[in-house]
């Protein structure tokens, strides 16, 4: 098989995937030698997959207690209301975040889903009072659109972004 062909690229971006998602931190020579590829593969590779928006950014895993706030996830169904471009508009802007003004909200992951629930959102924030807000505020910017919301307060991240948290004597407590 050519050294080239798609499927070759393809298995050799997962390759290099599967390691950014283990430490995006990790230097480009350590990520080559893993992967079997010399630094100037890796690096081709990341920008390519950087370039088609495979990849979008780079982040740690943060402990969320150190930062003084909890984790919550709103469950979100709809209405049958067909959604105006107004309605796209916000949602697909960072306008959430700032829907209630001198809250530390900080929406971690939103995702539209298949099921009971129509969107999910996952957001940190001081105490379950500031997400109670949001979660109101949600109702009013969206009012027409939410026939039901549920919020749910996260106790214990066993993982988060794929690695395993670990503060595992926190969970032996809790259980």
């Amino acid at each position: 098989m050519p050294k080239n062909s798609k499927q070759q690229i393809n298995k050799d971006e997962i390759k290099v995937i599967q390691e950014l998602l283990h430490n995006s931190n990790e230097s480009i020579d350590k990520i080559g030698k893993k992967c079997g590829f010399s630094r100037q593969k890796v690096w081709r590779i990341i920008k390519r997959l950087e370039k088609e928006k495979t990849i979008w950014g780079y982040t740690a895993v943060v402990n969320d207690d150190k930062l003084g706030v909890n984790g919550y996830t709103v469950l979100i169904k709809r209405t049958s209301a067909p959604a105006d471009r107004t309605l796209i508009d916000t949602i697909i802007s960072k306008k959430l975040v700032n829907i209630i003004p001198n809250d530390s909200i900080s929406i971690k992951n939103s995702f539209f889903i298949h099921g009971m629930y129509d969107w999910m959102i996952y957001f940190t924030a001081e105490n379950i009072v500031q997400a109670k807000r949001f979660c109101d505020a949600i109702r009013t910017v969206y009012q027409g659109y939410i026939a039901d919301i549920i919020l749910l307060e996260n106790l214990f991240e066993v993982r988060k972004y794929g690695l395993t948290n670990p503060n595992q004597t926190k969970l032996k407590e809790f259980l």
